[in-house]
């Protein structure tokens, strides 16, 4: 008496495209089995693909004969595609069962495999479906590739974006808070060359963004966050960049200044003192470096008789030694040279709207620098093109310096959007930045070390060195700089005007704690 294993296989796309059933396919092994008067030992159900024999019942099925080697001789499903749909596979398994005595068999595909004509049949059963699965791959690959060219995402949405469906049914991504505002606050972060990307990460995750530095570091370089689309290489098609069709957060120029700083094309941001821990008291630990040995120094209290005493010092086998006391107060009655101490917002603001015309006064379109370049790059990539039909150069030759020229050429049309804008913005981003200003030196004294921390780093964009001898020393915001150039040139007098301001010289020396000295 023959006693059969029953196998039944259906994937998740079949059962919602072709209504295939595995209740259906056993209910017909069954009937089959009773018919031929045959025992079924034991079901496998499966609902994985037939691409490869690596599914979850499969593997306890051959496990199982190889257990019970000869306790059945026959493996059943319905049709050949149920036991596989790669060719080279279904002939290595079907050996394999053989091998243990087990003769596989689709009933409603009988063949005897002991005639050699049949072989033909069973590459026709194996293969038709391995095409039809090679068809419908190559068929969602073209249609991919069709919606990458039409500027639509079509995978899980980016960071800082959602997948929504129109009423038409048509899938798309937009922006959703607040990991959109995060993803457009990291660029910007980025670019101003304060912090390196894991500081920028933990304070994005504060504002919002659900991701780990990991993801982030692979997500930041998506194009599709300055609303283009990646169409990766394919075959004679070079990759390219095409316009989405969803809502950019960033400008393309602010996209690639991001990607020039990831690249260290330009000078990574110093360590970030802002994001050291400091109490109230020694709220410069992080920021100060030691005169004698050029290391940051460390912060920290000492037991005194009735209080508590901070220090500023060095690490063991250094000496340095500050009172925290009086280099805090040292640092503050400097800072109040650097912000704006009566209310002269729109004075400060006329006069940078007056040298900003002034610089641009010989050149009105501020694009001809970048106009020129790409005109020097059209015509390199020209002659290049010219040296390929003289024979003179390499196809494979031309194909790297025409990508790496067109590369050039994108990176510099995308920054000319931001230099029309400048202008027209310049003066609402003047407002905001001189109404903090305003207000900067009153925050500094009445904040907590948090607050202090991020003024004195705004301020002062490299670390302090402070000497006990007296002679303090830092480079200053240039911003800061030049309003304390201004406040000690027109100190007392009454009424500020910009014609004063023709005879300040505008080569400032290197500013610090010693008063602001003209350049020669």
């Amino acid at each position: 008496m023959e006693i059969a294993d029953l196998y039944v296989r259906v994937s998740t796309d079949e059962q919602a495209s072709k209504g295939y059933s595995q209740r259906n396919q056993e209910e017909v092994l069954r009937n089959y089995c009773g018919l031929k008067n045959i025992t079924v030992r034991k079901v496998y159900y499966e609902d994985h693909s037939a691409k490869t024999f690596n599914r979850p019942s499969w593997t306890k099925l051959i496990s199982h004969l190889k257990k019970y080697k000869y306790k059945s001789n026959l493996v059943l499903f319905t049709k050949w595609d149920r036991f596989s749909r790669n060719t080279g596979d279904a002939y290595g398994m079907i050996e394999v069962l053989r091998k243990l005595g087990v003769e596989p068999q689709a009933i409603e595909q009988p063949l005897d495999l002991t005639v050699p004509e049949n072989k033909m049949m069973l590459a026709f059963y194996l293969a038709a479906p391995e095409v039809e699965n090679d068809r419908r791959s190559i068929n969602v690959f073209n249609g991919m590739r069709t919606a990458k060219k039409e500027g639509r995402w079509i995978s899980s949405a980016p960071l800082g974006y959602d997948n929504f469906t129109r009423l038409d049914g048509t899938k798309y991504i937009a922006p959703v808070e607040p990991a959109a505002s995060a993803m457009k606050w990291i660029f910007q972060e980025l670019v101003k060359g304060h912090y390196n990307l894991n500081q920028i990460h933990l304070r994005a995750v504060a504002k919002g963004l659900p991701c780990g530095v990991n993801n982030l570091y692979s997500a930041i370089r998506n194009p599709v966050y300055c609303g283009k689309i990646v169409v990766p290489r394919y075959k004679d098609e070079e990759e390219q960049l095409v316009p989405g069709q969803h809502e950019p957060l960033i400008t393309e120029g602010l996209f690639y200044k991001a990607m020039d700083i990831l690249d260290k094309r330009k000078v990574s941001p110093r360590i970030d003192a802002t994001a050291i821990d400091a109490a109230d008291q020694i709220h410069l630990r992080g920021f100060l470096i030691c005169p004698e040995c050029g290391k940051l120094l460390s912060g920290s209290a000492s037991k005194g008789r009735n209080a508590y005493y901070h220090y500023y010092h060095c690490y063991r086998g250094c000496p340095v030694r500050f009172k925290a006391e009086e280099v805090n107060k040292t640092l503050e009655i400097e800072l109040e040279d650097y912000f704006i101490g009566k209310d002269y917002n729109n004075f400060y603001i006329q006069c940078i709207l007056k040298a900003y015309r002034n610089l641009h006064q010989g050149d009105p379109d501020a694009r001809h620098d970048i106009v020129t370049q790409v005109r020097e790059l059209n015509a390199k990539l020209s002659h290049s093109r010219n040296l390929l039909a003289s024979g003179t150069f390499d196809a494979e030759d031309y194909k790297i310096i025409k990508k790496d020229t067109e590369e050039k050429i994108r990176r510099l049309e995308a920054q000319i959007p931001d230099l029309i804008s400048a202008e027209a913005s310049l003066e609402k981003d003047l407002n905001v930045c001189f109404s903090n200003l305003k207000y900067g030196y009153r925050k500094y004294r009445a904040g907590d070390s948090i607050a202090k921390r991020a003024i004195i780093g705004a301020v002062y964009p490299a670390n302090l060195t402070y000497f006990s001898e007296g002679v303090r020393t830092a480079k200053v915001n240039d911003l800061n700089a030049c309003i304390a150039l201004i406040n000690k040139e027109l100190r007392g007098q009454k009424k500020w005007t910009t014609p004063e301001l023709s005879r300040l010289s505008i080569m400032v020396g290197d500013t610090g704690f010693e008063p602001v000295t003209p350049c020669l």
